[in-house]
């Protein structure tokens, strides 16, 4: 069945958009509050700082897109999504392995986006919106980037974390 003048499916399609401009945001929120904690672990808030430009990048991206079909993001959705992330930086804030529950969390987030942008490029595929194909294809390149970055990462911040917690020196962030 071709899908490509389908309303139902360019529906989608737009739904998708909004919630990874929402997801987008929600990374920021994220990001923004690691770095500011990230003490002892300079080599994380590099690669956050870094990611948060590209984040930003990819926001636009989106906002383009979406203004291509008169739409524009979901405040709602932005709106929760980022009070979610606040909640979850806060979250692991009192933890006292904090870098680590972030570097796992952040892990996580990035495979979820990695997931979005899959399914995105899918629908715009079946949707016939064949133009945004690389733009999506340029977001979803960039989030296994930081999510290799990430994972390759896990070892020594938790490396780093178990000698500053055996020397007493302060660890959690």
């Amino acid at each position: 069945m071709d899908l490509t003048s389908n309303e139902t499916v360019k529906n989608i399609f737009i739904t998708g958009l909004q919630n990874a401009h929402a997801l987008e945001k929600e990374a920021l929120q994220l990001m923004q509050r690691q770095v500011e904690r990230f003490e002892h672990y300079p080599e994380m808030s590099d690669l956050l700082r870094t990611h948060i430009a590209e984040t930003e990048g990819q926001v636009r991206r989106l906002d383009e897109m979406l203004h291509t079909f008169g739409e524009d993001r979901s405040l709602l959705k932005d709106m929760a999504t980022q009070v979610m992330a606040n909640m979850a930086a806060v979250g692991h804030m009192p933890m006292a392995d904090e870098v680590l529950k972030n570097t796992f969390a952040n892990h996580a987030f990035e495979n979820f986006e990695i997931a979005s942008y899959k399914s995105l490029i899918t629908m715009a595929e079946a949707a016939g919106h064949q133009r945004f194909i690389p733009a999506l294809q340029d977001t979803l390149r960039e989030e296994e980037k930081t999510a290799q970055a990430i994972r390759d990462m896990i070892e020594p911040i938790t490396r780093k974390y178990l000698m500053r917690e055996a020397q007493g020196l302060k660890a959690d962030r």
